[in-house]
C-alpha cells in the first residue's frame, strides 16, 4: 500500500513491540517461503495489519518459532504465523507486482519491468487461488491509471476505486464478517490514497506528476487535509468498532488511530508545534 499502517512503537511496551515484529517476521517468512527470496522484496509493514485484523477476528491456530533468516543472520527473531499470515503475502505479491506494472506502463521503468518479471510466476500462482481479489486489484489500477492520464482533478473518485480495492481484499470468506470488513477496507482504502495524495502534494508538483490536490499547492493545508483525513478514517473506525476484537486488538487500535498519522504529523505539524521525530517500526 503506502507505508502508512505501522505503528507508533513509541507507544507500546516491548511485550507489544514484540508482538508486532513477531507478526512482520512472519509475514516475512510466509513470503519467501510460498513465492521465493524476491517476493520478500515486496515485504512492508502494511499488510501486517491486515493479519492482525483477521487473526483477532477468526482465532486460528498460529505457528511460532525463533530462528535466524537472511536479513537477520545472527540474532534470532521470533515470528508467529497463521492461514491469514499466508494469505496477506498471497496479496502483498499480488499487489506489489500489479504496481510494478502500472509503474512500467506510466514511466517505462526498467527497474519495474525487471521486478515484474521476477514476481509474474508468483502473482500467476496467487491469481489461480483468488481470482476475486485479483481481478479486483487489475480493475483498480487501471481506474487509476485512466484518472491520472487523463489528469483530473478526481480525489473522491479516485479515492472510492482504491477504496473498493482493499474492500475485496479485506472481505476473505465472505460471511457474516463480511460487511463491517469490506467498510474498514473501503474506508481504510480512500483514507490511505486521500493521504499519500496529502504526504506527496509538493513532490508531485515539483516534478510535474499527477495529484489531485495540485489546486492547493503552495497553501497553508494543515488544517484542511487533517479535516478531509479524519472524516475518511472515522468512516473506517465505525465499522471497525462493529467487528468483535479481543485479540491484539491493542496493536489494532494503535496502527489505525496512532500509527496512521504518524508521517502527518511528522509533515505538518513539526514546524508548527514543535513536533520531535515520529519513531517508526523498529
Amino acid at each position: 500500500m503506502f507505508g502508512y499502517l505501522t505503528a507508533r512503537t513509541d507507544l507500546l511496551d516491548e511485550d507489544r513491540i514484540a508482538r508486532y515484529k513477531a507478526c512482520y517476521c512472519g509475514l516475512c517468512r510466509s513470503l519467501r517461503s510460498r513465492h521465493g527470496l524476491s517476493a520478500s522484496l515486496t515485504l512492508n509493514f502494511d499488510m501486517t495489519f491486515l493479519v492482525l485484523l483477521l487473526s483477532s477476528l477468526y482465532e486460528p491456530e498460529e505457528r511460532r518459532g525463533c530462528e535466524t533468516c537472511t536479513a537477520h543472520p545472527i540474532r534470532p527473531r521470533e515470528w508467529f504465523s497463521d492461514e491469514f499470515t499466508d494469505y496477506a503475502a498471497d496479496m502483498n505479491v499480488a499487489l506489489g507486482y500489479l504496481k510494478c506494472l502500472d509503474n512500467w506502463s506510466d514511466d517505462g521503468s526498467v527497474v519495474s519491468a525487471a521486478e515484474a518479471a521476477l514476481l509474474k510466476r508468483a502473482y500467476d500462482d496467487v491469481r489461480s487461488r483468488y481470482p476475486r481479489q485479483c481481478g479486483a486489484m487489475e480493475q483498480s489500477i487501471r481506474a487509476l491509471g485512466e484518472i491520472e492520464r487523463q489528469n483530473r482533478e478526481a480525489p473522491d473518485e479516485a479515492a472510492a476505486t482504491f477504496g473498493l480495492m482493499l474492500g475485496e481484499i479485506f472481505d476473505l470468506r465472505g460471511d457474516r464478517w463480511s460487511r463491517d470488513l469490506r467498510a474498514v477496507g473501503e474506508g481504510l482504502g480512500r483514507f490511505l490514497y486521500i493521504m499519500d495524495a496529502c504526504m506527496d502534494l509538493d513532490a508531485d508538483a515539483l516534478h510535474g506528476s499527477y495529484n489531485p490536490f495540485r489546486r492547493y499547492y503552495g497553501l497553508d493545508n494543515a488544517g484542511r487535509f487533517r479535516s478531509i483525513l479524519q472524516m475518511l478514517l472515522g468512516e473506517c473506525v465505525r465499522a471497525y468498532d462493529r467487528l468483535p476484537l479481543v485479540q491484539d486488538k491493542d496493536l489494532l487500535d494503535n496502527i489505525l488511530c496512532a500509527g496512521t498519522w504518524a508521517q502527518f504529523d511528522k509533515k505538518f505539524l513539526k514546524e508548527r508545534e514543535g513536533f520531535s521525530d515520529v519513531p517508526g517500526p523498529v
